[in-house]
């Protein structure tokens, strides 16, 4: 059983920020953190550095050239391993809308290798869509789009073992409220997302269960004076959690201001919606379907320029609430570890350091740049 320690000049721990001391690693879990120098043990020195909870992304397509519905078991490998330089150490791999064999093709493939990937721990499944509508369809193909369906539903988690942790859903589809309330009651988070929603329906659904917003601001009806819309209802219901991408192309930062302000740390989940350009040189691509153009540090479909997913990392969006000065550096990574964990039902696992979980976690400098990735307390990523 393997026992040592890690000193550092500060800890971002579940209970706090601490300075300089000692957390315990013992057999690939978090143990105790001591201001005194334990005795016995073998210490990693990072003295001049920091140690940040592994980043969690609840939201991502792609990386390093490939994509989740590529259907390829490599390729989500390649995701996985690619995703420690990023600091991220567990994700859900997100599909797109596509036709239900496809969605029935790729749900499978992810459950029968989601605990063979070499990187970034596979923790669930996201499902964006198929279940939208067409004003704010963004990247997602409209001619897959349908009410929500509970049999669709239940054959894909039948495929996924039980997997799918989060659902994204237009909540002004017929049938969207019965289908939160039924998909909620099975522990799977209902989010809200690619809809022209007013606010009054996407209150229905968020009483009826759902409790996400997806990439908020983007993919929704926005906040007016009379129509408070998505947006709004975002905003106001204090219990839900709103995802951002804090890109600079997709929210500004006055607008992340604001839903940072309103909601806490604890209610706003960073997340990247990468694609398969993520890590990649600026060029063409494809996201599912539709070809996409990135220029610039933006994806943008190359038929409209609409904005078709991102190619940030995690950890930049960390950096980018810092520099904006939306939050203070805990805050910011607990919006990319333990807020987007808690989302999904799965921070038993992840998204913070404290005692008897996994040891995953990063050795970031006061710049917030990554030097080293930890999971389960084995050093799996060195810049």
């Amino acid at each position: 059983m393997e026992k040592y320690a890690i000193k550092a000049e500060k800890f971002f721990l579940r209970g706090g920020m601490m300075l300089t001391g000692y957390l315990i690693i013992e057999d690939g879990r978090f143990g105790e953190y001591s201001s005194e120098e334990p005795r016995g043990l073998t210490i990693l020195d990072y003295s001049q550095q920091w140690i940040a909870p592994g980043l969690v992304d609840t939201h991502i397509h792609g990386f390093l050239g490939y994509d989740v519905m590529d259907n390829d078991p490599e390729g989500l490998n390649e995701i996985s391993k690619g995703l420690l330089q990023c600091g991220v150490t567990s994700f859900l791999p997100t599909t797109l809308t596509s036709d239900v064999e496809t969605l029935n093709q790729v749900t499978k493939m992810i459950a029968e290798h989601a605990d063979q990937v070499g990187g970034a721990k596979i923790q669930g499944i996201f499902f964006e869509g198929p279940f939208f509508t067409e004003k704010h369809k963004g990247a997602q193909n409209p001619k897959y789009f349908s009410d929500p369906s509970l049999a669709d539903f239940n054959h894909w988690q039948e495929l996924a073992n039980g997997q799918i942790k989060k659902i994204a859903i237009a909540p002004e589809r017929v049938g969207a409220v019965e289908f939160t309330q039924a998909v909620t009651k099975q522990g799977v988070t209902v989010a809200l997302a690619h809809s022209a929603a007013t606010y009054q329906q996407a209150q229905a659904a968020v009483y009826a269960g759902a409790s996400v917003f997806v990439h908020t601001y983007n993919g929704m009806s926005g906040l007016s004076h009379r129509e408070p819309g998505m947006v709004g209802c975002a905003l106001t219901t204090k219990e839900t959690t709103a995802e951002l991408i804090c890109d600079g192309h997709h929210v500004h930062p006055v607008a992340a201001n604001v839903l940072i302000t309103v909601k806490g740390a604890a209610q706003v989940a960073l997340i990247t919606d990468c694609m398969r350009a993520g890590g990649m040189p600026e060029g063409n691509y494809q996201l599912g379907e539709f070809p996409v153009k990135v220029a610039n540090g933006a994806a943008r479909l190359a038929e409209n320029g609409s904005l078709a997913g991102s190619v940030l990392q995690l950890l930049d969006g960390v950096k980018n609430v810092v520099a904006w000065e939306l939050a203070s550096v805990a805050e910011a990574f607990q919006m990319a570890s333990l807020t987007p964990a808690e989302s999904v039902n799965i921070a038993d696992r992840c998204g913070s350091i404290e005692a008897g979980k996994p040891a995953d976690f990063l050795v970031v400098t006061k710049e917030l740049e990554l030097l080293e990735t930890f999971v389960d307390g084995q050093s799996m990523y060195r810049k």
